[in-house]
């Protein structure tokens, strides 16, 4: 097996199948009502995971992302906040 070198290595790109989107919203919020939507449409297109977690059960979260729900992660690094581009967020996950 050949040695990993960081950056250079091939393993960092990693498939559609192997990225977990995130959607940070509250309960209510027609927004992120319409972010979930597209992000289950593009994940079950592309093979993604997907996750949902609420704004107003996380401190940490609601601190940091309040003002800009719903947010969109793609494998723990903010890809989106307020609408979801269904193509943008394809490209994100290498699809």
């Amino acid at each position: 097996m050949a040695p990993s070198f960081g950056m250079f290595s091939r393993s960092n790109h990693k498939s559609p199948a192997e990225r977990t989107v995130t959607l940070i919203g509250k309960p209510g919020c027609h927004l992120c009502d319409n972010a979930q939507a597209v992000i289950e449409t593009v994940c079950a297109e592309t093979g993604a995971s997907w996750e949902k977690k609420d704004i107003t059960q996380d401190a940490d979260l609601h601190h940091k992302y309040w003002e800009q729900i719903p947010v969109i992660l793609v494998d723990g690094a903010q890809h989106d906040f307020w609408r979801v581009d269904p193509k943008r967020l394809r490209t994100a996950l290498g699809a």
